[in-house]
């Protein structure tokens, strides 16, 4: 199969990262004790429906016009080779550390939430249906906030210690953010946006999965539409026509304090949704609520099951692949495996992070997870409205036992298998601690 047929089969995949990083590199690269490449990783699907890495392009800003600054590393043929390749996925591995947590985690759900939520106790009573909807979904998310703003991602902090970025690790999410777009943050529209599903009328969800054993999109899809049911029964409830959401001065208050004022360096951008009419409020909503615990929950309780064995997923990497002309050639070829474990974090930086990761992975004993409600008399009185909460419940319950029985299905071979972890990240409920599954309604850790 030629590369051409390849692409026009969509079997090819690439996980980027060379713009989130080559504008940083020159910076990193000169703080002690930190070496980083721009990544680029390209994986061929093959007939079992699994990924295969078949080349690793690692990047450095060019030191003059006519330097090289690109090298291609693939699978290895030898021994010397197979270090080569280890090195260049720690590599990888370490950029995808520092995007998922300064960019998808942070920024995108815990950061772009907290305007929503500060406009929401400020323009809407807590008597509004609309707080009264989001109420769970805003637990303990400003704490948390605040938190992590004093000991995480401070200067000096935990996430300057521990990812390779170092100080430059806030200046990585901020020109993120630049590029941060609302409209696309629901997953039908995230995953078509990256190219990882195309509209499909004729399938259930709208949308053809082109990775059919894609067990985050898979699972996320059937949550999705299921907040997205939910929150269509309620605000039909609420709002019958599309003119008492225009005429609802506190919901407008809300939403245009959310946009000109929390994302106020954004506000003028063409893509917000508008608050005019019920389905703009009902997408505005999902998306929101979707942000809050189903996203959030696949990016968070995870970081300790994959990542507190740092080997497997270093964030930081402290020196760069050596080439046959540079000085530490020689001793890489000596002992591979001393340079291997010398490019990783420190003990001290790895211990620093397995204790905080597994903190962030932790659930707590009073935890509310999607479909839970500590509350359920919010609607007293509104009997249609609780049993629709209750539907809406009883749906999350028949979704987990739907992820269980993927994740007994040997034809879903990323699920399913010797040595392979079963999904369960978007498993809905949990007990306490870390468990790798569960999700909260909120951004509560």
């Amino acid at each position: 199969m030629s590369v051409q047929e390849a692409l026009e089969e969509n079997k090819l995949f690439i996980v980027d990262y060379h713009d989130a990083y080559l504008p940083f590199l020159d910076r990193i690269n000169a703080l002690d004790g930190r070496k980083a490449y721009a990544t680029r990783t390209i994986f061929f699907l093959t007939p079992l429906g699994t990924l295969k890495p078949i080349a690793i392009e690692l990047s450095l800003p060019p030191t003059a016009p006519s330097a090289r600054s690109k090298r291609a590393v693939t699978p290895p043929v030898d021994a010397t080779t197979t270090w080569i390749w280890q090195l260049a996925k720690a590599h990888v591995c370490s950029n995808d550390a520092g995007v998922h947590q300064l960019v998808n985690h942070w920024l995108r759900t815990h950061a772009c939430l907290e305007p929503f939520i500060l406009a929401a106790h400020r323009q809407l009573s807590s008597m509004h249906p609309i707080f009264k909807l989001l109420d769970p979904h805003m637990r303990y998310t400003l704490e948390i906030n605040a938190l992590a703003r004093q000991s995480l991602i401070s200067a000096d902090g935990v996430i300057e210690n521990c990812f390779t970025p170092g100080r430059y690790c806030m200046e990585i999410s901020a020109a993120a953010y630049k590029d941060w777009r609302f409209d696309m943050e629901g997953l039908p529209s995230d995953l078509i946006r990256r190219g990882m599903a195309v509209p499909d009328p004729t399938q259930p969800h709208g949308l053809k999965l082109l990775l059919e054993d894609y067990p985050y999109a898979q699972d996320g899809l059937l949550i999705w539409f299921a907040i997205e049911n939910w929150v269509r029964t309620y605000v039909n409830r609420y709002y019958p026509n599309s003119s008492i959401v225009g005429n609802d001065r506190e919901l407008q208050a809300w939403y245009a304090e959310s946009v000109n004022v929390g994302h106020a360096d954004l506000r003028h951008a063409d893509w917000w949704p508008t608050l005019a009419t019920v389905d703009d409020l009902v997408s505005i909503l999902t998306i929101l609520i979707w942000l809050a615990s189903a996203q959030h929950a696949a990016l968070n309780f995870g970081q300790y099951p994959y990542g507190g064995y740092v080997p497997n997923r270093p964030t930081l990497t402290r020196r760069l692949i050596p080439e046959e002309t540079d000085p530490e050639y020689e001793s890489f070829i000596e002992d591979p495996q001393k340079y291997f474990l010398s490019a990783l974090p420190s003990l001290l930086q790895a211990t620093k992070l397995m204790a905080v990761v597994d903190t962030l992975s932790t659930h707590s004993p009073d935890e509310e997870y999607l479909g839970e409600r500590q509350q359920p008399s919010t609607w007293s009185g509104d009997a249609e409205m609780i049993e629709s909460f209750y539907e809406f419940s009883a749906e999350m319950g028949r979704i987990e036992k739907e992820i269980e029985r993927r994740n007994k299905d040997p034809k879903l071979r990323n699920r399913c298998g010797a040595g392979v972890l079963p999904y369960e990240l978007l498993a809905p409920s949990s007990e306490p601690g870390v468990t790798c599954r569960g999700v909260p309604n909120s951004v509560s850790i």
